[in-house]
């Protein structure tokens, strides 16, 4: 499944569990869904942060890769 697949799907979820007309085992198991939705989303973002690098060039006209730092919000 691709990232935005998996995020729609999640948001989709959200909204059903949020409009609270499901019964509590299907209130539960989209719940149980979203849950590993998360999880797996949360893994591919970390897996991707890491493999991020912004190369720099420094004064000696040298490239080196520096690790991405988030922004703070």
């Amino acid at each position: 499944m691709k990232f935005e697949d998996g995020l729609r799907r999640l948001e989709e979820i959200v909204k059903s569990l949020e409009e609270g007309s499901l019964s509590l085992d299907e209130a539960l198991n989209l719940f149980k869904e979203g849950i590993n939705l998360t999880n797996e989303l949360s893994r591919r973002l970390e897996e991707v942060e890491r493999k991020v690098e912004i190369l720099i060039k420094k004064e000696n006209g040298c490239i080196e890769p520096v690790p991405y730092l988030e922004e703070e919000e």
